[in-house]
């Protein structure tokens, strides 16, 4: 039976704290000009997790509603946020419990893919004031032209317990136009990266959630893989994952 997707990080917690990417300094700039944010902004972030992107648009003087609905994820990020301007809500990016007209910008950070398209839509339309904007992200590997990239790859594909079905990432064009309207909003790419020791490597990899956990028959040899994969890429004791961020936004189209 499918794992619901509102608990499939429960155990992931503190290595998606210390593991996963951020985001670029330039997406507010990038935001702020092409998709008319400015400070002072309503926000609702859905699906926020713990944080990482809350805390990127607080240090722009936003306002945000944290929407999260797996409680060990909104626990962290209420330990790990401490800014009046913040509101950390229990609530799905279908039913976020906001009242009508409350938000300027909607927006989600490697989390769309688990929503439901077409009741997210009409939550959006409830909560979004006249003109209300959507901003949905994606930190995506960038194998090209890297060969520990092209591997890293191959060793998720291999070892991921389901990551053939949930690893996909960004919106197809019918998504977009559903969300959008016709023309299917506007869509940036921005340069990203990470750098890790062995360590931080295998526990990027098990802050994802199709990653074979301790206990799993995968486990240890995807462990032993990455350790392997470690030792031939490494340069003075890291590694670089490199990413684009691809960001899609617009007005929701009403």
């Amino acid at each position: 039976m499918p794992v619901d997707p509102t608990k499939r990080f429960s155990t992931r917690v503190e290595n998606y704290i210390r593991y996963r990417p951020g985001y670029p300094e330039t997406l507010l700039p990038l935001l702020e000009t092409h998709s008319s944010l400015r400070t002072g902004d309503v926000l609702v972030e859905l699906g926020s997790g713990t944080g990482k992107l809350t805390r990127l648009f607080l240090k722009h003087g936003y306002r945000v509603y944290a929407v999260e609905p797996n409680d060990p994820m909104r626990e962290a990020a209420d330990r790990l946020i401490d800014d009046p301007r913040c509101t950390i809500v229990d609530g799905t990016a279908e039913a976020t419990g906001l009242p009508a007209d409350s938000a300027d910008v909607a927006v989600a950070a490697q989390a769309f893919h688990w929503f439901d398209l077409e009741s997210a839509h009409a939550e959006l339309d409830r909560v979004l004031r006249p003109e209300g904007r959507v901003v949905a992200i994606w930190n995506v590997r960038d194998e090209e032209g890297d060969p520990f990239m092209a591997e890293y790859e191959q060793l998720l594909a291999e070892y991921g317990t389901d990551y053939r079905n949930v690893g996909a990432h960004g919106l197809t064009t019918s998504e977009r136009e559903r969300l959008f309207g016709p023309g299917g909003g506007r869509f940036h790419r921005l340069s990203n990266e990470q750098r890790l020791d062995r360590d931080g490597l295998v526990g990027r990899v098990l802050s994802a959630s199709y990653a074979p956990e301790p206990g799993h028959p995968g486990h240890e040899p995807m462990v032993a893989a990455l350790h392997e994969l470690f030792r031939r890429h490494q340069d003075d004791g890291e590694i670089v994952l490199r990413y684009r961020t691809e960001v899609y936004h617009g007005t929701l189209d009403r």
